[in-house]
């Protein structure tokens, strides 16, 4: 694993604020254990914000939930993910809980399932910030309602005491990043807070992440499938696929010059803008099935670029150039997204 030295707009940084080392994570199913997380390694620098893209089944939720240990057994986590000099996967479930929810906060994708029905908005504000903060009575309800003002939401005070229910879907999510924030969290792991919200909504949450980012000089780790997103909000792109991290990249390079197929891929799949109108070049076949471990490179199968040095041992993430890794053989031979010959 290859430490990051510079944010993707060139700006220096300092030691990781989160790093993360051989994470694997295995979830047995009736028909043999899917590892669903295979030797994930990746760092994470203070007030950085780093998106995790990939289609769907590549791991990215499943690494995100892990980071906090939220999976429970039979699942089971190995590896390590060091914060503060501790590795949070080692900690005992009562120390852990000085760091999830307080210092490290999550946002989770569909807000109507995690936000609890039965409780109003303003009980599950307090809740975290009576847990964390140590305030209670009218300090909490003062700050809840700050917190609520603080993502935009109107009439805040007033809204402290509606239901999840009585939210609309964007207000829904603003109210779950208003519980993430109540204890001022110094990392903010968000999995896909964008999905399924129109895109002025989508629009304005983005916008939110990258003020309040700016703000609290939080870190972020922004888990979504839409490159678009990435290119608006991220330094740092890593891009995941079976399981593993395939490219790992300032955001301007990887959409200049992608160092992996797959990352290729996704680029080439993505409408393009401006007058000049290209085809789509979709990515063929579907995502491998991890309850069997791969002869070489995941992704050769569906690889227009794979020959016979993709397969044998599965390629390991190396440094390709500064600030960039890649898994993939044919990393300087790739051609640029817009290159269709």
């Amino acid at each position: 694993m290859t430490a990051l030295t510079e944010t993707g707009i060139g700006t220096p940084v300092t030691a990781p604020l989160l790093s993360v080392h051989d994470l694997n994570v295995r979830i047995p199913t009736p028909s043999g254990t899917l590892h669903a997380v295979r030797g994930v390694n990746f760092d994470l620098h203070p007030g950085e914000m780093l998106g995790v893209v990939g289609e769907s089944g590549s791991g990215k939720s499943v690494t995100l939930r892990a980071l906090l240990r939220l999976h429970r057994p039979p699942i089971a986590m190995s590896g390590e993910v060091r914060y503060g000099g501790r590795n949070l996967l080692a900690l005992s479930d009562q120390q852990l809980r000085g760091v999830r929810g307080g210092q490290i906060s999550m946002i989770f994708q569909e807000p109507m399932s995690a936000l609890n029905p039965v409780l109003t908005v303003g009980e599950q504000i307090t809740e975290n910030l009576r847990e964390h903060k140590g305030l209670r009575g009218r300090a909490a309800q003062e700050r809840a309602a700050d917190l609520l003002d603080l993502t935009g939401i109107p009439s805040p005070r007033a809204r402290l005491s509606d239901y999840p229910h009585q939210f609309s879907g964007g207000m829904r999510q603003r109210a779950m990043i208003a519980i993430a924030l109540a204890s001022e969290p110094r990392v903010l792991l968000a999995d896909e807070p964008t999905t399924a919200l129109d895109v002025t909504i989508q629009d304005q949450i983005l916008r939110l992440l990258l003020k309040l980012r700016g703000e609290l000089g939080m870190a972020v780790i922004l888990v979504t499938h839409d490159l678009g997103v990435v290119a608006q909000t991220c330094d740092r792109v890593a891009v995941m696929y079976g399981g593993r991290l395939m490219e790992t990249a300032p955001v301007v390079e990887l959409f200049r010059q992608p160092r992996h197929a797959y990352a290729l891929g996704l680029l080439r799949s993505l409408p393009g803008v401006g007058g000049e109108r290209r085809p789509l070049v979709p990515i063929p076949g579907g995502p491998p099935d991890l309850r069997i471990t791969p002869q070489g490179c995941a992704f050769y199968p569906r690889c227009a670029y794979g020959d016979d040095a993709c397969l044998g041992t599965e390629p390991p993430l190396v440094p390709v150039a500064p600030g960039r890794d890649s898994a993939c053989v044919h990393a300087d031979r790739l051609p640029p997204p817009g290159d269709l010959a």
